[in-house]
């Protein structure tokens, strides 16, 4: 039985630097695209970043383009979320997901085929 959880948020000053980790265990996500999702308070889930399979395609929201890194290592079943110059309206709960498709919809999230247990990052200003 497939286990995914995301880890490794927590509070971070603006402007400062924080890694996610996403976690899997009980089934191979090898050939899964896995894509990071979050949601702040009062505010709709918004896909931010995916990853293929390979690790060859990755895709970022404007919003954090060009500040977070989105990376996996196969071998060790987990996928990253460097998170750089952070700002307070990054302030959410962090989730991952994983589909078995790398699709130019995915950060709808409405295609991911597992959730993952999220991770609260609280940036303060």
């Amino acid at each position: 039985q497939l286990h995914i959880e995301a880890s490794g948020g927590g509070l971070v000053q603006s402007g400062g630097s924080l890694r996610l980790s996403c976690t899997w265990s009980g089934f191979s996500l090898e050939n899964y695209a896995l894509a990071w999702f979050r949601q702040a308070p009062q505010k709709e889930r918004e896909g931010i970043s995916i990853i293929s399979g390979s690790g060859l395609d990755v895709d970022y929201a404007g919003s954090v383009k060009g500040r977070f890194t989105i990376s996996r290592d196969n071998d060790k079943n987990t996928m990253y979320l460097q998170m750089n110059n952070v700002k307070p309206e990054d302030t959410a709960l962090y989730s991952c997901a994983a589909d078995r498709l790398y699709t130019v919809g995915w950060a709808s999230g409405d295609g991911m085929d597992y959730w993952g247990k999220g991770t609260l990052v609280t940036v303060s200003s």
